[in-house]
């Protein structure tokens, strides 16, 4: 497995990350571990709420991010996107786009309207996402415990780990 992660700039103060990765699986078996809330919390957050279009929900990631999002886009199993905080200045999009590739299955994430100052903290974050994505796939058990106020201790573990080389890379 090999995270591939970029930040750019959008403006003076906000801006964009994207991971991606090819996982082993089939589009449907890496769809239904992206929206399905009983795999989702085996390796990025626990999600309660309408997971429909138009509909609203609450998550607490393993990284501690806790707040509301909408479904704007589900198009199974290809593309999916989410807001996040919608209507407040820490609104953001986050958008998925799954893709056949050989025998396995390419998944590109971008998140959208994340702090220009803060990027690095937040490609670090997703490469620790989808590598725990990585290893969820087929797996039964799922992470340790977490909350919003304390992070899931092996996602923190890894999110400390990988934050110089993405505060290195910088922002193009």
């Amino acid at each position: 497995m090999k995270i591939i992660g970029t930040m750019r700039s959008l403006d003076q103060d906000r801006g964009a990350v994207r991971v991606e990765d090819v996982y082993a699986t089939g589009i449907d078996d890496l769809w239904d571990a992206c929206t399905n809330p009983d795999r989702l919390a085996r390796w990025i957050a626990k999600v309660s709420g309408d997971l429909r279009p138009g509909g609203t929900f609450h998550a607490v990631f393993t990284s501690t991010w806790s707040g509301p999002g909408r479904v704007d886009v589900c198009e199974r199993p290809h593309h999916l996107l989410l807001t996040t905080q919608p209507g407040t200045d820490e609104e953001a999009q986050l958008e998925a786009w799954l893709t056949e590739e050989g025998a396995g299955t390419r998944l590109v994430v971008e998140e959208r309207g994340l702090p220009l100052k803060s990027l690095h903290f937040y490609g670090a974050g997703w490469q620790a996402h989808l590598e725990d994505l990585g290893r969820s796939l087929g797996a039964t058990a799922g992470p340790g415990t977490w909350t919003a106020e304390s992070p899931e201790p092996s996602w923190r573990e890894r999110w400390t780990a990988l934050t110089p080389a993405y505060e290195e890379r910088g922002v193009a």
